[in-house]
C-alpha cells in the first residue's frame, strides 16, 4: 500500500556488502525497512554478513524481475554499476545461487502481501458508481523443463501427448484503470482457474464490482464470491437456461443461481465501420438487480474493461519477460521468482498511479508500461533516486517519464484477436491481416429474451 511504501527518512545507499540492495528509485516503495521486516518476521535475517546478505537477495530477486533476459550475475552488475563506492568482492553465480536458496520463497511472498492492493488513484476511471472495479482471470507462465519442475509442473496436454514447456497457472485479481494487482495464486497448471479463483474470495468485499468472463460463471462459484458482499457482473453463454423469477421494465429479468438472485442482460453489441458491420450477443449476470440505479447499457459497456486483467498478464509476460521462461530450475526457486515478479509488476503500477494521479483528471490507462519500466531500469543502473530527500517527491524521475509520454486515449478495437506470431511460419495468418485502421462506431441494442 501507499502508506507503507513510502519513507520519510533521508537515508543514502547501505554500506559495504548491502551496497548493493536497491532498485533504483522503485527502493522508495520497496523501501530498506520494508524488506528489512519481512526478513525479520519470516526468519530469514542472515546470522552473519555474507558476501550476499539477505536484504541484498530480495533486492537481487527484485531486479532479475526489471532484467527478465539478464543472468543473475549480469543483474547484479547492473546493481552495482551506479554506485560510488566499489563493491568489496563480486559474487560468483554459485554464491548468488545459494543466497537465493537460502532466503526461500516466504520473505517474497510476505513482501507481496504488503505491496498488493488496488494502488491509490482518486481517478474516475477508477471507480464505477462508488464501486471499485476489479477483474478476475488466470494465464499461464512457462517454467525451465528440468526433473525437478516436471515432477510439480504438468506439460500441455496436445494431440500427440504432452509438449512445450512445464506451466504454472497464475490467478489474480486486479484494478480495473491502475491495473494493480489486489490477490493472486498460483501452482501447477493441472488446477483449473476455477480452483484457483476460490481461493481469492479473501480478497473481495462490500464496495467491490467484480467482472468475469464465461469461465467464472458456474454457480458454486458465484455463490462463493457474493458470499463476500462483493458484486458481480460475468459474462455466461447466451443459450443458458435461466428461468426468470420476475422482470424488470429495461428488457432484463431477474433468476436465481443457488442462493443469489442475479439480474439477466442480454444485448447485441454492433460495431461499424466503412468496411460493414459485425454483431454479437452477450449475455452477463450481475447482482446490480435495481435497473433505474444500474443501467443495463452501463454495465455492457463496463464489462470492457474486464480487459484490463489480460493487459496486465500481457505486461507481465510480453513487456517484462519479453516471451520468455521463466529462470528457475526447481519448484521453490519457480515459486520465489513468481512472487518477485510479482511484487516488481506492482512496484512499477504504483509509481504509474503515483504519477497519473498528480495530474487531475488523467487516465490511469495513459501510462505507459514500457515508458515506466524503462525508466525504472535506467534508475536501477544510476542507482539513482533510492531514498527521498527532505521532502517526498512522489511522481520521481519515472512518473515524469510517464508523464511525458501518456499514451493516446483509448481507440475503438474493431479486430478480432487473431494470432499475430506463430510458432510455425506455416500457421502465420500475417498476409491476409487488414493492418488499416477505420473509424469504428458501437451500437448496444438491449434484448427483451423469453428464456
Amino acid at each position: 500500500m501507499l502508506e507503507q511504501a513510502a519513507t520519510t527518512r533521508a537515508v543514502g545507499v547501505a554500506d559495504g556488502a548491502f551496497a548493493p540492495g536497491h532498485i533504483g528509485e522503485l527502493t522508495r516503495i520497496v523501501p530498506f525497512e520494508m524488506v528489512d521486516e519481512v526478513l525479520a518476521e519470516t526468519r530469514r535475517v542472515q546470522r552473519r554478513v555474507r558476501l550476499v546478505p539477505a536484504r541484498v537477495t530480495v533486492y537481487l530477486l527484485l531486479a532479475g524481475a526489471l532484467f527478465a533476459g539478464l543472468g543473475y550475475r549480469q543483474v547484479f552488475d547492473r546493481m552495482c554499476a551506479g554506485l560510488a563506492d566499489p563493491v568489496p568482492a563480486r559474487p560468483g553465480g554459485s554464491a548468488l545461487r545459494q543466497a537465493r536458496q537460502r532466503l526461500g520463497a516466504a520473505p517474497m511472498k510476505a513482501l507481496f502481501d504488503l505491496v498488493r492492493g488496488p494502488a491509490a488513484a482518486t481517478a474516475a476511471q477508477a471507480r464505477w458508481r462508488g464501486l471499485l472495479v476489479v477483474a478476475v482471470d488466470g494465464t499461464l507462465l512457462p517454467v525451465p523443463d528440468t526433473t525437478a519442475n516436471l515432477a510439480v509442473f504438468a506439460k500441455q496436454r496436445c494431440n500427440n501427448g504432452t509438449g512445450g514447456y512445464p506451466q504454472v497457472r497464475l490467478t489474480a485479481l486486479v484494478a480495473c484503470g491502475t491495473r494493480a494487482v489486489i490477490a493472486a495464486v498460483f501452482g501447477p497448471a493441472t488446477t483449473g482457474e476455477l480452483g484457483y479463483a476460490g481461493r481469492l474470495t479473501d480478497d473481495l468485499h462490500a464496495g467491490t464490482l467484480l467482472l468475469g468472463d464465461r469461465n467464472f460463471a458456474a454457480a458454486g462459484l458465484l455463490n462463493r464470491f457474493a458470499a463476500t458482499g462483493a458484486h458481480l457482473l460475468v459474462r455466461c453463454k447466451s443459450g443458458r437456461r435461466l428461468p426468470p423469477v420476475a422482470r424488470c421494465r429495461d428488457g432484463s429479468f431477474l433468476a436465481r443461481l443457488g442462493a443469489v438472485t442475479v439480474r439477466v442482460i442480454d444485448a447485441e453489441v454492433s460495431i461499424t465501420t466503412s468496411r460493414g458491420a459485425r454483431t454479437g450477443h452477450y449475455r452477463l449476470l450481475t447482482t446490480l438487480t435495481d435497473p433505474s440505479i444500474h443501467p443495463a447499457a452501463e454495465l455492457v459497456r463496463l464489462y470492457h474493461e474486464r480487459w484490463e486483467v489480460e493487459t496486465a498478464y500481457a505486461e507481465l509476460k510480453s513487456t517484462i519477460l519479453g516471451g520468455r521462461v521463466l529462470r528457475a530450475r526447481t519448484p521453490a526457486g519457480v515459486e520465489q521468482e513468481v512472487w518477485a515478479l510479482l511484487v516488481a509488476y506492482q512496484a512499477l503500477r504504483t509509481a504509474m498511479a503515483d504519477a497519473t494521479d498528480s495530474v487531475a483528471g488523467t487516465d490511469p490507462d495513459r501510462a505507459g508500461f514500457t515508458v515506466a519500466l524503462s525508466a525504472a531500469r535506467d534508475q536501477l543502473v544510476l542507482a539513482a533516486g533510492i531514498t527521498a530527500d527532505t521532502g517526498i517527491d512522489l511522481v520521481g524521475v519515472i512518473g515524469r517519464h510517464v508523464l511525458a509520454q501518456l499514451l493516446p486515449r483509448r481507440r475503438v478495437r474493431t479486430k478480432d484477436r487473431i494470432v499475430k506470431r506463430a510458432i510455425s511460419k506455416y500457421n502465420a495468418r500475417g498476409p491476409a491481416i487488414d493492418r488499416a485502421t477505420y473509424k469504428a462506431v458501437i451500437s448496444i441494442n438491449m434484448l427483451t429474451t423469453d428464456p
